[in-house]
């Protein structure tokens, strides 16, 4: 079996992108040339790479197990040019994170200030629910993962880099914001307003209630932070997000943080990695870089 570099290059593409069209953009090519060179990739293996249906394409079997090789070699040779970029002593090449959607309103500043003291580096950011999170770190899709909740199931390298509370949210003009203290059974009547299940602010108000043996009334599962916030705004309930998510701008957002017995629920940000994962140097820096970030230890 022969196949080159640039082939498992376009069929890594193929898979991400899920169109021979896309992928062929992708290697700069175009998409007559990437069909042929995706024909003889299959005929080389001996077996069918991917089905069409519709017009969406399908990874089989072999499929499946040749793009999670081609993610290996391609991981493997960027940590190479990495490796000899850093010996010259120049900094350059691709990183690439994946944090669930509360990491927004954080991560363009982290961001920012690492790409200031590296220009040489380009930064690919995925924002997914924590399920998309999961699974993209399950496959080894990037460098590092941000996230409140890693899978208790993997094995990680799972280091703590700043809290991230819980609380409750409930309309500006809502008679609750100006009680010194609510307890639980002052919301048994409320409405609540609460992120999609499998999130991971969901993950610890749920948590938290089933100890505490209360049942929200949930009125709305909703699968942004802004969307949780703009409907307490709206007087439909009371709601649970990060406290990242009001920007210390709660005004403004004409919802406001409530004193409930038991909040702000402790939580904190996780950056996550495969612990077999061999981190390229550039990984490494923008590791290390959140990690002596003294302002998010503040």
């Amino acid at each position: 079996m022969h196949l080159t570099f640039r082939q498992l290059r376009l069929f890594q593409a193929l898979a991400e992108k899920g169109s021979v069209s896309e992928a062929a953009k992708a290697m700069h090519t175009t998409q007559p040339t990437a069909s042929m060179q995706l024909k003889e990739m299959s005929s080389a293996v001996g077996l069918p790479l991917y089905e069409v249906i519709g017009k969406k394409i399908y990874l089989t079997e072999a499929g499946e197990s040749l793009a999670a090789t081609a993610r290996e070699i391609s991981q493997h040779w960027e940590s190479f040019e990495q490796l000899i970029d850093a010996t010259k002593g120049v900094a350059r090449g691709r990183l690439k994170i994946a944090v669930v959607s509360t990491a927004k309103y954080f991560m363009p500043r982290l961001i920012g200030s690492f790409c200031t003291r590296h220009p040489g580096v380009d930064v690919s950011l995925e924002i997914l629910n924590r399920d998309g999170v999961v699974e993209r770190l399950r496959n080894n899709k990037d460098d590092l993962y941000i996230m409140t909740m890693p899978p208790p199931d993997m094995q990680l390298v799972n280091e703590v880099f700043m809290p991230n509370p819980i609380v409750v949210i409930a309309a500006a003009k809502d008679p609750l914001v100006k009680q010194k203290t609510v307890s639980l059974s002052d919301l048994s009547q409320r409405r609540f307003i609460l992120r999609e299940k499998g999130s991971g602010t969901r993950m610890a108000g749920d948590s938290y209630f089933t100890k505490a043996k209360f049942r929200a009334n949930v009125r709305l599962e909703l699968g942004s932070n802004e969307a949780v916030r703009e409907s307490v705004a709206g007087g439909l309930g009371v709601g649970i997000i990060s406290h990242h998510a009001l920007h210390g701008h709660q005004k403004e957002h004409g919802a406001c943080v409530i004193n409930v017995a038991g909040f702000p629920l402790r939580s904190s940000w996780h950056l996550v990695h495969l612990a077999a994962k061999n981190l390229s140097p550039i990984a490494q820096a923008f590791k290390l870089h959140i990690m002596n970030d003294k302002k998010l230890h503040n």
